[in-house]
Order: structure tokens, then C-alpha cells, then sequence
């Protein structure tokens, strides 16, 4: 069962959240947050497997609270926002967010999402990810990496890095690289520790920055 934690302000969005991701079998909603404080509270408290944050939110930002939540590894976190803004994804993904959707995304397609991230996947593969990516990938962005951070990865490493900042999946990258997807993840695993990253997804930022 997949324990989710539902932080909104809007109620009446965040009980249809709610309603959404109860109606799978295999996803179990143990709490309702209406603001970044009581989002990071409520980890600390609930331990989910996964948070569903809104970013605009009172008395805590979504991104800020985010960032507290990835750092305390307390749960992962999958971003829900009305706003497809550069910077509320970068911020959101570089505060270590395991995904970012939009609010009009399908029921179906919040519901998988969620199993997406809680598989450990990350929310790279599917396509509005990889649409929002590419768009602030392609402008200037402040802090851009030094390729030196690279030097610590094997060729084998880098080549998963840049199939992650193409988006694809961990089953995708085996059959694009002719390995086991268990190797795969263990070559993601690895570069995740010598780059220091909190999931695949910045992994998959750090990509594009670099243009690899």
C-alpha cells in the first residue's frame, strides 16, 4: 500500500485529490495538509511514502517545504501546481522533488504518478515532465554545473546520466544501453551518490545542464 499525503489550501481541491487517489486499491491517503508548515509537520509525524505538494500555498511555500521534506528524507515528494513557471519547476526540482504535474492533469495519469514515484522511478519518463524540462533546460539558468562534477563517474555512469536527462525509464534505458534494468538501477543508485542528488530527476536537470 502506498501511503500518500495530500498538502493543498484549496479544500475543495484537495478533497478531490483525496477522492481521486482513494479510488485505487493500492494507494492509502493518511493525511490532509492546507499549508507547508502543517505538510512538513505531518511527515515528520505520518512518515508517508510519498507527499502530494501544492506549491502555492500559506505560511510555507510548496517548494520551501519541499526542500525540508527531501532533506529530512522523511517522504518523497511529487509537486502538484497550476503553474508550469521556470522557476517553480526548477525551484521544485532542485529542492529535490521526485516530480512535478499540473493541476489538469488526468485522474488516471495522477493516480500512476504517484505509483511512479513510489516504484522509485521518479516522474522523469512521462511526457509533460520531460516537455517542462526541456522548456528551462533550454534557457539560462543560474548555477549551471561545472562538467567537472562528472569526473567521478564511470562511462557507464555517464551514459545512464544522459539517458535520464532524456527522460527515459529505468526499462527503457536497459534496452537502449543492453543491460539488466537491476544494473541499471544500480549504475542510477551509484551516480546519485558521487553527485551528491536526491533523486533521478535533478540527476535528469544536471543532464541537460551539462548537455550530455
Amino acid at each position: 500500500m502506498i501511503r500518500v499525503l495530500v498538502a493543498e489550501d484549496q479544500s475543495a481541491v484537495r478533497a478531490g485529490l483525496v477522492l481521486i487517489l482513494r479510488s485505487a486499491p493500492d494507494i492509502e491517503v493518511v493525511g490532509e495538509a492546507a499549508d507547508g508548515e502543517q505538510a512538513v509537520a505531518m511527515a515528520r509525524e505520518l512518515r508517508p511514502d510519498l507527499v502530494l505538494m501544492d506549491v502555492q500555498m500559506p505560511r510555507l511555500d510548496g517548494v520551501s517545504a519541499t526542500r525540508q521534506v527531501v532533506a529530512e528524507r522523511l517522504a518523497d515528494v511529487l509537486v502538484l501546481t497550476t503553474f508550469d513557471l521556470d522557476e517553480y519547476v526548477f525551484g521544485a526540482l532542485r529542492a529535490g522533488a521526485a516530480g512535478f504535474l499540473l493541476k489538469n492533469t488526468e485522474a488516471k495519469d495522477l493516480v500512476e504518478a504517484v505509483r511512479t514515484v513510489a516504484r522509485g522511478e521518479g516522474l522523469i519518463a512521462p511526457a509533460v515532465t520531460r516537455r517542462l524540462i526541456a522548456e528551462f533546460a533550454a534557457k539560462p539558468i543560474r548555477g549551471t554545473a561545472d562538467p567537472s562534477v562528472l569526473d567521478s563517474l564511470t562511462r557507464r555512469e555517464r551514459e545512464v546520466l544522459a539517458c535520464l536527462g532524456k527522460g527515459l525509464s529505468n526499462a527503457d534505458i536497459a534496452t537502449r544501453l543492453d543491460m539488466a534494468e537491476a544494473t541499471v538501477k544500480t549504475h542510477v543508485s551509484r551516480l546519485l551518490g558521487k553527485l551528491e542528488l536526491r533523486s533521478r530527476v535533478q540527476a535528469a536537470v544536471l543532464a541537460q545542464e551539462l548537455g550530455i
